[in-house]
């Protein structure tokens, strides 16, 4: 017997693959984008985050980190430049 999309039991239960309901540490988060950045990860740790990671967290967090390493190479720019 098939659930109609009107039964009430299929809608109470969350969705464990929504990436709103994804729960992850700040560290962990930056960890990834971190090592994303350096460009070296294993497989096990890129599936294990794609599973626990929130997307929203990851971008916020990915334009953090392009934004400080823009800065620290400006800044390495300015003391070369200046001396």
């Amino acid at each position: 017997m098939q659930a109609s999309a009107a039964d009430p039991t299929m809608s109470q239960q969350p969705d464990k693959n929504d990436p709103l309901r994804r729960k992850a540490s700040f560290g962990q988060t930056a960890r990834a984008v971190f090592w994303s950045f350096f460009g070296v990860r294993k497989r096990a740790h890129y599936e294990s985050d794609a599973a626990r990671l929130n997307p929203v967290h990851l971008i916020v967090m990915a334009v953090l980190g392009a934004a400080l390493f823009i800065g620290v190479l400006l800044v390495i720019i300015k003391w070369v430049v200046l001396g």
